[in-house]
């Protein structure tokens, strides 16, 4: 069975992604585990640490009904603010370790996480094989 380690945010409910995770179940039985970063909000000039937390439950629960629906073993959890760090976190807890990461992105333009270039940062950290999918739309 694969293990693979899905980093997503704004990008979580997206066609792209949901597509991917059907790809990887079509090739063989697989788990995927999902960490939700708990990035600030960006519509604020403000935020809390709770709001983001919040934000981030919410898209990572509609997240996991919407892939058991379709019939995915998949867990997942919100992660540290920064990308990079809950990425690492859910790596050192895994077990079995991770056979892939999946990252998923907003578009470049508008991708704060492409500007940090971190799905070629996250293959560093990791060593594991990292695929990059692209909302088509900042909506996805």
């Amino acid at each position: 069975m694969r293990h693979y380690l899905i980093v997503a945010n704004q990008t979580l409910a997206g066609r792209h992604l949901i597509e991917e995770v059907e790809r990887r179940m079509e090739a063989g039985p697989c788990h995927f585990h999902i960490v939700v970063p708990a990035t600030p909000p960006h519509l604020h000039l403000t935020w809390t640490e709770g709001e983001a937390r919040a934000i981030a439950q919410e898209r990572l629960d509609q997240a996991l009904f919407e892939l058991r629906d379709r019939g995915a073993d998949v867990s997942g959890v919100v992660g540290a603010e920064r990308a990079l760090d809950a990425i690492a976190d859910a790596c050192r807890a895994a077990s079995p370790p991770f056979d892939e990461v999946i990252v998923s992105t907003l578009p470049l333009r508008s991708s704060h996480w492409l500007r940090q270039a971190l799905p070629q940062r996250a293959e560093r950290l990791t060593g594991l094989p990292v695929t990059h999918v692209l909302a088509e739309t900042a909506d996805t």
